[in-house]
């Protein structure tokens, strides 16, 4: 695709300026960086490993590693990285002796920076670095900010930043609200302050996504929020100019409400690819609950954290006899197992992940035993499959883009104090600019009684008295991985059971967690359950979900639900356990098997002897 002058403007510059690219919505950002790159490492002459390329989420990675596979020459070489592995990799070549996969996200960008701004990386980049390359730098909050700050003021390299003011929506993870306001635009402002008249300042204002006019209605406010972000403008502004936007969402054609046939069947017979946009995760699980209700398959959007190796891995692992499969071997293994999986993507990200053994071109199968142990198996295998209808909440589905898009209400103006209009704005502005061709509204889900549960962070359903409990979420980890599936709360052949989750389990499946009545209540957890796919057990209940029941049911009496429905299959994951247990069960693979990632808002179902509607509990 030929490049706009705009495009060109930012291809163009040297290796060492300092540039910072101002790009709307939509403004083919991944394509002009791909081909700066590609400048980069041929007329500019910057080898690939003296370029870091750093970028918000995994899903950012992928997208511009998977453009980056088409590049030209020397570009194709280019490492791609997120924040949060980036400041694990500095972590883990100079302070090896620290368990730093134990730490949190925000420890290790801590650390990481520590480093940096002491100068304790230099090893590693001051006579290596050249060009820095950042996306999304509007998401730059607080301690991530603060890495990318430490990295350009301390090394002596050019640099091209890119993101958009207008799309500024991840202040909610600064936790005092009078810090966050001023979290917003910050890094432009240090960019500015700190690199003055070296800064040369571009802008992307042609749109390529938008191919009907009706899914560009939002573009005309992408500058007056651009510019209130830049000038900090007041409050009443604000919200002023999140009435306009949210008129604007309501002139769209609205769809209606899941609970119609008629809006069910048109997502389902639509032939391109769908979003349904969600204020809250929590509105998001409604929504989900709604789609399999009514049989529409569909995919729930992951956290950028979120990581699930797929279960073909732990069958890979089982199926090879050596210590370095071979490509044929592989191919064989997918094809009857996998036969939807990408086998040259699979196969290269595997190679490259676990470095070239003994037979040159083949997978060390120790080191990817050690990489699933560790959660560092490579993006591409972790990738969420595609779907043609995904839900997601506005926050996750940053940066991707459909063919149409339901923005489901996001609900009125707030009363509380801390209710942030700019940012709702920009949020709104985010999931209306995602579309390509359709732009719609939803009604949304009855969600009177769902909240977030503040004591184990959790969605929840409650009753109109306060003690009363009727759902939890379940999450990822909710079942127990440490044993395989058979040995632990349930007898069961482990190997059979790994066959029938392999053969016989799908996702979107529905799940109950049933309660075993016999098994000893632990101080801190409640009951155990018993994990049933079409009333066959296939997993338990993980101690982190005991542990986040216990929590959420109310003091004084808890009355344990006998079972937990609207809860689905999102997955058969590989996950990594005790290698000692897996060889006591006859399953000899260094821990490794596969076991169902659950998920959905769940629903409690009690005794008729111990209803909770009975009476009030002491809290």
């Amino acid at each position: 695709m030929a490049l706009t002058p705009e495009q060109q403007a930012v291809v163009a510059q040297p290796a060492d300026a300092a540039v910072l690219v101002v790009a709307g919505a939509g403004a083919g950002k991944t394509h002009t960086l791909v081909r700066r790159l590609e400048r980069l490492t041929s007329d500019e002459d910057v080898r690939a490993g003296e370029i870091l390329a750093l970028t918000f989420s995994r899903a950012a990675v992928r997208e511009l590693r998977s453009r980056i596979t088409g590049a030209a020459g020397a570009a194709r070489a280019v490492r791609v990285a997120t924040f949060d592995s980036w400041a694990l990799e500095i972590l883990t070549e100079l302070a090896a002796d620290v368990d730093w996969q134990s730490r949190s996200f925000d420890d290790r960008i801590e650390a990481a920076t520590d480093l940096v701004a002491k100068g304790l990386a230099d090893e590693l980049y001051e006579d290596d670095l050249r060009h820095v390359l950042v996306d999304e730098v509007q998401d730059l909050v607080g301690a991530r900010r603060e890495l990318v700050e430490a990295l350009l003021d301390r090394y002596d390299c050019g640099f091209t930043v890119v993101g958009d003011p207008a799309q500024s929506v991840y202040g909610f993870q600064i936790d005092d609200p009078a810090k966050r306001a001023g979290e917003v635009n910050r890094f432009f402002d240090w960019l500015r302050g700190t690199f003055g008249d070296e800064l040369v300042e571009l802008e992307l204002t042609r749109n390529f996504r938008v191919r009907e006019e009706e899914a560009g209605i939002a573009l005309p406010f992408g500058p007056e929020l651009r510019g209130r972000a830049e000038h900090h403008t007041g409050s009443s502004d604000a919200e002023e100019l999140h009435r306009r936007l949210k008129a604007r969402w309501h002139d769209t054609l609205h769809l209606g409400d899941l609970d119609d046939p008629f809006v069910c069947d048109a997502l389902r017979s639509y032939e391109g690819s769908t979003a349904i946009l969600c204020r809250t995760n929590g509105q998001a699980l409604l929504v989900s609950e709604d789609l399999h209700r009514a049989g529409v398959p569909h995919l729930l959007q992951r956290s950028a954290q979120d990581r699930v190796v797929p279960g073909w891995v732990a069958g890979f692992i089982a199926a090879s006899t050596t210590p370095h499969a071979t490509r044929d071997v592989f191919e064989r293994y997918l094809s009857g197992a996998a036969p939807h999986v990408d086998a040259a993507m699979a196969w290269g990200a595997l190679v490259r992940a676990t470095g070239r053994g003994a037979g040159g071109d083949t997978v060390d199968m120790m080191r990817l035993r050690s990489l699933v142990a560790a959660g560092r198996v490579p993006d591409e295998i972790t990738a969420p499959p595609s779907a043609d209808l995904v839900v997601s909440s506005l926050h996750r589905a940053k940066g991707l883009e459909f063919d149409r898009v339901l923005v489901v209400d996001p609900g009125g103006f707030g009363f509380d104090r801390e209710y942030d209009h700019a940012e709702e704005a920009r949020l709104l502005y985010v999931g209306m600019t995602r579309a390509r061709d359709q732009l719609m509204r939803l009604s949304a889900p009855h969600a009177r009684t769902v909240r977030i549960d503040k004591r184990t962070g959790r969605w929840a359903r409650f009753g109109y008295q306060a003690w009363m409990r009727h759902g939890l979420e379940l999450q990822a980890g909710d079942v127990h991985a440490t044993d395989p599936a058979g040995t632990h709360l349930f007898t069961a052949d482990p190997t059979a059971v790994w066959r029938h989750l392999e053969s016989a389990v799908q996702a979107g499946d529905p799940v109950v967690l049933r309660r075993v009545d016999d098994g000893a209540e632990e101080p801190g957890m409640s009951p155990p359950y018993l994990v049933l796919v079409d009333d066959v057990a296939v997993g338990a209940a993980s101690v982190g979900f005991r542990t986040a029941l216990h929590r959420h049911m109310p003091y004084g009496r808890r009355n344990w639900p006998v079972s937990i429905t609207g809860v689905y299959i999102e997955a058969v994951e590989t996950v990594a356990g005790s290698d000692a247990a897996g060889k006591r069960a006859g399953i000899d693979t260094g821990g490794i098997w596969p076991a169902p990632r659950i998920g959905g808002l769940g629903r409690f179902t009690y005794d008729k002897s111990s209803d909770p509607t009975e009476g009030p509990i002491d809290e």
